[in-house]
């Protein structure tokens, strides 16, 4: 085969790969309107005024429930302490997706730019460990926190050279950060 025939057969994309592509895509955008629908629905019941915003990255449905700034703090009690009621309303957007299509959903739930302001500050606490584990060599422990917060600090770690792993159960699960020849 000529270097231009190689060049050709790899460019060229299996209509199976695009169908596969273009069907995720579809089951991607359904997955968002379903959750949208039932937001949208959850926010009438209580009697909140929202807006709701879907984005798609990296393969995976980001939702966002942002409102004007009087309606800010009324949409902040359903992120609750530590983020725990935003984590309970995003599973169950995730059961009602799954109910309704038959597919497990990763999709994230922010309201009023809680987890993107909490991304900072995990990003921060992964600094913070980084630099201690630099300093004494030893590993660090973290406060316990959400698969989701636990991913964003795993990757931030990474991203700074140093590992980390998960450990404990349940609520108590958390991430310890140590030297990355460990």
């Amino acid at each position: 085969m000529s270097n231009v025939e190689e060049s050709e057969a790899a460019e060229t994309v299996s209509p199976v790969e695009e169908d596969d592509v273009r069907n995720e895509a579809r089951n991607i955008e359904e997955e968002g309107d379903i959750a949208a629908d039932y937001l949208e629905e959850l926010l009438d019941i209580a009697d909140l005024d929202g807006d709701i915003d879907i984005e798609v990255r990296g393969g995976r449905t980001y939702i966002s429930i942002a409102g004007e700034p009087e309606d800010e703090k009324s949409l902040r009690r359903l992120i609750g302490s530590n983020g725990e009621v935003l984590d309970s309303l995003q599973e169950l957007t995730r059961l009602a997706v799954l109910t309704a299509t038959g597919n497990r959903s990763r999709l994230v739930l922010d309201i009023t730019g809680y987890r993107q302001g909490r991304a900072g500050d995990l990003k921060r606490i992964a600094e913070e460990a980084v630099a201690k584990v630099g300093t004494t060599g030893g590993s660090v422990a973290l406060d316990p926190m959400s698969a989701y917060e636990r991913k964003l600090v795993h990757d931030c770690v990474a991203a700074l050279g140093m590992q980390s792993e998960s450990e404990g159960e349940g609520p108590g699960r958390h991430i310890v950060v140590s030297p990355a020849d460990a």
